[in-house]
């Protein structure tokens, strides 16, 4: 499949609404990716459920500079979204047993994926993933991480927004920590960054 990435803009908020609205996307309809952008317990205004206040936050964030992530398109097609932006912007990943900071180098992070079922193993993911170590670098990022899912049996695909280890080694990327067995810390380092 011929995949394409585009940062998040306001035009292409109603796309990136159509790959959350999705056939097997319903854990990211409860997220909108916002979980890694809190620090804590959500309390949305009155009468607005946690998933809507979520999906506002997000819109909020469409046209933000630098963009807050890509939307990937096959066909001109809306298949998948994938967020990254400088570890700064994710305040959960502060506390994280898991992702807390291995260093003081001012990373990006992927922190998740959603592809829609009917897209999933066509190589959706790993197109993304190609576009924002692009767009990372494009903005000035020196190294882009990540917290992909390692686990000796095969996962049912929509537990895995984090990626999974296998296709970050593929692009290139190096394990740096791992704190618990199945979550590894991998980077990538970018541009005139030196080893």
């Amino acid at each position: 499949m011929d995949v394409v990435t585009h940062p998040l803009t306001e035009a292409r908020w109603p796309d990136l609404e159509a790959v959350f609205l999705a056939k097997g996307c319903s854990m990211a309809r409860g997220c909108w990716c916002m979980y890694y952008r809190e620090t804590g317990r959500v309390d949305p205004p009155a009468g607005v459920g946690v998933a809507a206040d979520r999906r506002a936050r997000l819109h909020a964030l469409a046209g933000a500079h630098p963009p807050v992530g890509l939307i990937a398109y096959a066909g001109g097609v809306p298949v998948g979204w994938v967020a990254v932006a400088p570890r700064a912007q994710y305040p959960r990943l502060v506390r994280s047993p898991v992702a807390k900071a291995v260093d003081d180098l001012p990373v990006w992070s992927v922190v998740c994926f959603v592809v829609p079922s009917p897209y999933r193993g066509r190589g959706v993911a790993r197109a993304l993933l190609r576009g924002a170590i692009e767009h990372a670098e494009a903005y000035g990022a020196i190294a882009l991480e990540a917290y992909p899912i390692d686990k000796a049996e095969r996962s049912d695909a929509s537990l895995l927004w984090n990626g999974t280890l296998s296709m970050f080694e593929r692009e290139g990327f190096v394990e740096v920590a791992r704190r618990r067995p199945e979550r590894p810390v991998v980077r990538m380092r970018l541009g005139g960054a030196t080893s």
